[in-house]
């Protein structure tokens, strides 16, 4: 069955609206974790504006306690600055069991790309060398589409993460089709060059069925924006479980 990683930013940006612990995060994805999801997702930014360096011990305790994954999410070329130690050194802080590395610049809103693979990837794969390092499974953000995904393998990276965000907008207009043939091709190229898939980025209740049904052989998906805006509605353990009730339909 595909497993559930919990991406727990948007807590830690309500919290850092105000200031203080509340609401907290560590609370949140203990939540989480009771109900059952596989999994808990970070994207410690330079900018500080969710998730933060010192979130992290805490967060990798609790995974740990429950045995399963913490999944490190963040740019692996962003310089060091005062509150931020870089990507590779809050990893060999806590040593999370996935790192998934991102092209996204320090002002960025959202993850909203992949990698494109183009030219020399010298410098992303002594990148990925470093957290291998480090006892991490490295997984690549990357589009639906991409004709290098290939390669991902040529890097040293384990698994790729497809993002979704095209494929939501689409399904949200009515005509999903052609994104989830896209998103279905990447899955099976990069399966065939000995990758695994993970998927990310707007899924939700509505659309996450019909991905699933689609894509072959996903293995995680990361759900946070939509999933903490349910949770504000049902709760945190009611959207955990049906979330692991559509994985379990479709597993």
């Amino acid at each position: 069955m595909t497993r559930l990683s919990v991406n727990v930013n948007k807590v830690a940006v309500l919290r850092n609206s105000r200031g203080g612990r509340e609401p907290d995060v560590l609370a949140a994805a203990r939540a989480c974790l009771a109900a059952g999801a596989h999994g808990i997702t970070v994207h410690p930014r330079p900018d500080r504006r969710h998730i933060v360096a010192e979130d992290l011990p805490p967060l990798a305790a609790a995974t740990a306690g429950y045995g399963v994954e913490l999944n490190i999410e963040g740019n692996p070329f962003a310089p060091p600055r005062p509150g931020y130690p870089g990507l590779l050194a809050l990893c060999g802080q806590v040593r999370p069991a996935q790192v998934t590395l991102v092209p996204d610049s320090d002002g960025q809103l959202t993850s909203d790309h992949g990698f494109a693979l183009e030219g020399d990837l010298q410098a992303l794969a002594d990148q990925v060398a470093g957290f291998r390092a480090l006892g991490c499974r490295v997984s690549l953000f990357v589009d639906a589409g991409n004709p290098r995904v290939e390669r991902v393998a040529e890097v040293g990276a384990q698994r790729i993460e497809i993002y979704t965000g095209p494929y939501a907008v689409a399904h949200a207009a009515g005509d999903a089709r052609a994104a989830l043939a896209a998103c279905a091709d990447t899955a099976r190229r990069a399966q065939a060059a000995g990758l695994g898939v993970n998927a990310g980025h707007d899924l939700s209740q509505a659309n996450l069925g019909q991905f699933l049904a689609a894509v072959p052989g996903i293995e995680e998906v990361s759900i946070g924006h939509a999933l903490v805006g349910e949770a504000l509605y049902a709760g945190l353990d009611a959207t955990v479980r049906a979330y692991l009730g559509i994985l379990g339909r479709t597993g």
